[in-house]
């Protein structure tokens, strides 16, 4: 039997997977990775703290070489090869050699597209200036490490607070460099919610960085000595020597256009659940392509290392005849800030709108372990859930240990259609300096079953804020702090009435009957408690979800 020939444009993530996996499979075959750069396999992830300095040796950052593929896998390398056309009447590709401009046509049974996204960079005035830099692979990042050791720079403005954009912060600043961060959006990370990226905020200020919200840039003027003024739609001027584009990512979908392959509605290759592009013979992995949100069902782009691997794998298999296919994604990430880890996985609160799928939430601030053990860190929790059968839909955490163990089991409870039942019953790991008896995860599942069921009743404290500033006449619910004095003596909510648990019991008579209690205490547990004792004396009463944690969250209108 003949041997298939597979040609794979891209290397990284998916495209390398791909290949690797496609070798295992199958030691006859042709396997033969085009790179229009230098490096075929390298962890584009780690590019920031390579500027930082946190990775020390370059080398460290290359995952796997053109000899290593060769070698090991008898797969062949050609870098700094591009790309130019797929002829799909003739199942050939044109391949432009970068250095010498020589260009060679080789035939395909089977092409797998891994091209990747590039760096968005807009048409502004200035933004060709010298200093100005996209961060993709590891060109890119020798360009920006060279630029601040030769100029000496001091000043950085990171335009974007993604991904990308936060840990381009965070190194720089590393390097003890004033960093400016300009953000077009009222808040950082849009994967999250507003209340959730608040605390990323407070980190960024508290760590002497700059932060400018709602701010989208208008031009750049270069200056005399080589610094750029970097102008924001305010008119304000932020000085740099050096400038790092982080304003999200385009699906690099050239060379599926000019093919005629079917570009999905969010301009992503548009692939089946074997990650087939229209034409049968053709693949696309990666973050080209349109993939399906597993939790809303609806197409969505995801450019993540860990979904972009799993697809090379199934893609290989496929070729080699099994029936392997992509389940979706659901979007789990996460995102170091100096200190501070925040991690989500599935929906939030604006595509669960959008996708009309009723839904309740439940916020937790719990310890990352047990409590008398020296260290304990809290971990501030949003978990969405369906309303019809307690589904669990998404999950946002941000804390300072623990985090991303806890997205991550709520990750797998998402894949596994689990629901907050299960999330209470969950067994996971305890030791005082690892847990506790109830997991952050049970006890978020606790507090969205309790809702279910009907033994509480719960209001958020976006709730209070609309109520207040939109009323219509109505009587506002009666408020009711039921923490100790001490802690209400920190800091306590305005126009709420002082009554500690202990006394609640002692104290019904002063709380009418007539209104609508809304209670309230520290992160949502002894105000439970009141709700359940206030419910049981006739009182119509509601939870507010959190507690003073998550009003201190809440951005304020």
């Amino acid at each position: 039997m003949a041997s298939k020939r597979i040609l794979i444009v891209g290397g990284v993530a998916g495209g390398a997977s791909c290949a690797a996996r496609l070798r295992r499979m199958d030691e006859q075959a042709e396997i033969y990775i085009f790179e229009r750069g230098p490096d075929v396999s390298f962890a584009n992830c780690g590019l920031p703290y390579y500027v930082g300095g946190v990775i020390a040796k370059r080398q460290s950052l290359l995952v796997a070489t053109p000899e290593r593929f060769r070698d090991l896998f008898k797969i062949e390398v050609r870098t700094r090869c591009e790309v130019q056309r797929i002829n799909r009447e003739r199942k050939t590709i044109d391949v432009r050699q970068v250095i010498t401009g020589k260009s060679t046509e080789y035939p395909y049974d089977t092409l797998v597209l891994s091209p990747g996204a590039a760096p968005i960079r807009p048409s502004l005035p200035g933004i060709g200036a010298p200093g100005i830099f996209t961060l993709r692979n590891l060109e890119d990042v020798d360009k920006i490490a060279a630029w601040i050791s030769h100029r000496d720079a001091r000043r950085a403005v990171v335009i974007g607070g993604g991904f990308i954009g936060l840990e381009m912060v965070e190194n720089l600043a590393h390097r003890e460099m004033e960093v400016t961060l300009l953000e077009r959006l009222d808040q950082v990370m849009p994967q999250v919610d507003p209340e959730i990226a608040s605390a990323v905020h407070d980190e960024l200020r508290q760590q002497e960085v700059t932060l400018h919200l709602s701010a989208a840039v208008t031009r750049f003027d270069l200056n005399a000595d080589e610094t750029i003024n970097v102008v924001d739609e305010h008119g304000r001027m932020h000085l740099a020597d050096v400038v790092i584009l982080a304003m999200g990512v385009r699906p690099d979908v050239t060379l599926a256009e000019q093919a005629g392959l079917e570009i999905g509605p969010t301009g992503g290759i548009r692939v089946d659940e074997q990650m087939r592009t229209s034409d049968p013979d053709i693949f696309a992995v990666g973050d080209a392509v349109e993939v399906r949100d597993c939790v809303t069902g609806r197409p969505t782009l995801v450019s993540l290392a860990g979904p972009a691997n799993r697809q090379g794998r199934i893609v290989a298999d496929v070729i080699c005849g099994r029936d392997a296919r992509f389940r979706g994604a659901q979007g789990t990430g996460v995102v170091g800030v100096f200190g501070l880890t925040l991690a989500m996985t599935g929906a939030n609160e604006r595509t669960l709108n959008q996708a009309g799928i009723p839904y309740a939430k439940a916020y937790t601030h719990s310890l990352n372990h047990a409590d008398y053990y020296p260290g304990s860190e809290q971990i501030a929790l949003k978990l969405f859930y369906s309303t019809d059968d307690g589904r669990v839909l998404g999950a946002q955490a941000v804390g300072r240990a623990g985090v991303e163990k806890r997205i991550d089991v709520i990750a797998m409870a998402i894949q596994m259609g689990a629901t907050v039942y299960d999330l209470e019953e969950a067994e996971l790991c305890y030791a005082p300096q690892y847990g506790s008896a109830k997991d952050p995860v049970n006890i978020a599942g606790f507090v969205a079953a309790n809702t279910l069921r009907g033994d509480v009743s719960t209001v958020y404290w976006s709730d209070w804020q609309q109520m207040r500033v939109n009323g219509d006449g109505q009587p506002l619910p009666l408020v009711i702090d039921v923490r100790p004095p001490a802690m209400v003596a920190e800091g306590a909510v305005p126009d709420t009435i002082k009554i500690p648990l202990g006394e609640l019991r002692k104290r019904l008579d002063e709380i009418p009957r007539d209104r609508e209690i809304w209670v309230h205490c520290g992160i949502g547990q002894s105000s439970y408690f009141a709700s359940r004792l206030l419910k049981q004396h006739g009182f119509n009463v509601r939870n507010l979800s959190g507690g003073i944690a998550s009003y201190k969250m809440e951005p304020k209108s």
